[in-house]
């Protein structure tokens, strides 16, 4: 029975090969960065109160103008579709059922076109990694507006590629290094191999990254990409302008965890910004987003959206976020265990079990709305 995060994840590590679980499931380095988000989330209290007479507080609320089931979103994740065969659809389909967003990242398996295909009625969001060459970016934004996005999401802290050292050992990465280890160790996932490789190769080859242009798609097992499609390494201010006159929707930068960032990204006419560590898996001396979102979300004063993510088990995750003072939060790995864990359906329960949590916490906490969270004192 999975009742929890911990179950989904402890079932996902059972069925997924070690390099792919790895790869959703740790940091960098010696990944302090992964228990200081749990110590920092951990350390945090919400003030209850009693005799308030609120009853039920819904979870419903507006992000960007649209009604969700809860202040949610799932989160972009590279290759998500390893973890499941057509995962990133069986992902939109979920959250379509739930009622809140999900976020195609342009490292995905499948492609926007059949993610819209599987989910029409899903509020997809679109995640940028700005290429190198402009033209073919540009040729990318066009694709995701035409599926109906409205919401771009620009990925700014992911200027270098991580030092993720099991990744090396485990031959896990773009492209895939064939060893011994790894050959025995899908051979011992069986489900896996013939339920999501195997699918793809009959389906037409080795998974691959579906939204680079046919002429630089690789698959997951052949050299590094062209130059033309590596992610700007340069990327500033300038690139965002760039964006915001080739993107008809609005544009959300994700990773920021400065007040002075923020308010640079407010100068620049920046919907939203997502306060993000990267789930600790990028910088492995960064800050949390528990330590810094308090003071980000006041210097926005309104004028900008505050979205947050990183770290989150629980749905008292989720609230304290909140009461720190964002409006929704994303969340990662934890849709990607329910997938590993249960597929379609999986993703879709991992959803309602922190919606669940949310509000069974709600009810102890004696807030009339989600937005009368408040932070215990010390």
């Amino acid at each position: 029975m999975l009742l929890n995060a911990h179950d989904f994840r402890a079932r996902a590590r059972r069925r997924l090969p070690r390099g792919v679980f790895e790869y959703i499931d740790r940091g960098t380095e010696d990944e302090r960065a992964l228990g200081n988000l749990r110590s920092a989330l951990d350390a945090i209290t919400l003030e209850p109160r009693v005799l308030n007479g609120p009853g039920i507080v819904p979870l419903a609320t507006q992000l960007f103008g649209r009604k969700v089931a809860a202040p949610l979103v799932i989160a972009p994740t590279a290759m998500a579709g390893l973890v499941c065969y057509d995962g990133e659809a069986r992902l939109a389909r979920a959250a379509a059922r739930v009622g809140v967003p999900f976020c195609v990242a342009t490292q995905s398996i499948t492609p926007i076109e059949t993610i819209r295909e599987a989910a029409p009625d899903a509020d997809l969001w679109f995640q940028l990694y700005l290429w190198r060459d402009r033209g073919l970016a540009s040729a990318l934004l066009a694709r995701a507006a035409a599926c109906g996005c409205r919401t771009l999401v620009v990925t700014v802290d992911n200027q270098v590629a991580p030092n993720r050292e099991y990744n090396e050992r485990n031959g896990f990465g773009v492209p895939v290094r064939p060893t011994v280890r790894n050959a025995l160790d899908v051979a011992c996932h069986p489900g896996w191999a013939l339920g999501v490789l195997a699918r793809y190769i009959l389906a037409g080859g080795m998974p691959t990254y579906a939204h680079y242009p046919p002429a630089f798609r690789s698959a997951i097992t052949r050299p590094a990409l062209a130059e033309a499609v590596r992610i700007e390494p340069a990327l500033s201010f300038a690139d965002i302008a760039w964006i915001r006159e080739n993107w008809p929707g609005r544009v959300v930068l994700k990773g920021v965890l400065s007040v002075a960032d923020a308010r640079r990204c407010m100068d620049a006419g920046v919907e939203a910004i997502v306060v993000s560590a990267h789930g600790g898996r990028n910088l492995d001396v960064a800050p949390t987003p528990a330590s810094c979102l308090a003071g980000i979300a006041a210097s926005a004063e309104g004028r900008m959206n505050v979205l947050a993510d990183s770290g989150v088990r629980r749905g008292t995750d989720v609230l304290k976020y909140l009461a720190l003072g964002a409006e929704a939060v994303m969340l990662g790995r934890l849709p990607l265990y329910g997938l590993a864990a249960g597929g379609e359906a999986g993703a879709e329960a991992v959803l309602r079990m922190i919606m669940r949590e949310m509000e069974i916490a709600l009810g102890y906490l004696g807030a009339s709305a989600l937005r009368d969270l408040t932070i215990a004192p010390d």
